[in-house]
This record gives C-alpha cells, structure tokens and sequence, in this order.
C-alpha cells in the first residue's frame, strides 16, 4: 500500500549506512525476501512485477524494520 516503507541499517566497516525503500504509488506495496545469506527488499506492482530492488548481505545487515502505511479504522472499531 502507498505509504509502506523499510529502513535497513547496514554495517559498513567505518559505521553504518541507512537505506530506504517506500511504496511510492497507490497499488505498490514493500515485499522482504530472506534467503541463501541474502535479503532483498522490493517495491512491486499490484501484479507482482518489481519496479525497484535492493539486496544486502544478511551478515551485514544490523536491522530491518518494516513501517506499514497508516490505515483507516474498520467499521466498529475506535
């Protein structure tokens, strides 16, 4: 959903380094792959195609928080 964001924190031998992938149009969400030592974040479409990719090595990686898009209260919630 537009507005779904991750940052990822990296080590980097001389400190750390933030990056940051947003779902920048309506329709578009934020998917997290981990695997194989990998982790991948990408912005897709509503059909699944990637329009933008980032990939870090899990060895390096020192966070990963996933900030959901705010959504409406439901009917009967408050």
């Amino acid at each position: 959903m537009k507005g779904d964001r991750v940052e990822i924190v990296v080590d980097t031998h001389d400190g750390s380094r933030t990056y940051e992938i947003v779902a920048t149009r309506a329709g578009r969400r934020v998917e997290v792959t981990i695997g194989r030592g990998v982790v991948e974040v990408a912005e897709v479409t509503r059909t699944g195609t990637p329009v933008r990719t980032a990939r870090f090595m899990a060895s390096r990686l020192l966070a990963l928080v996933e900030h959901p898009a705010p959504r409406p209260p439901e009917p009967g919630e408050e």
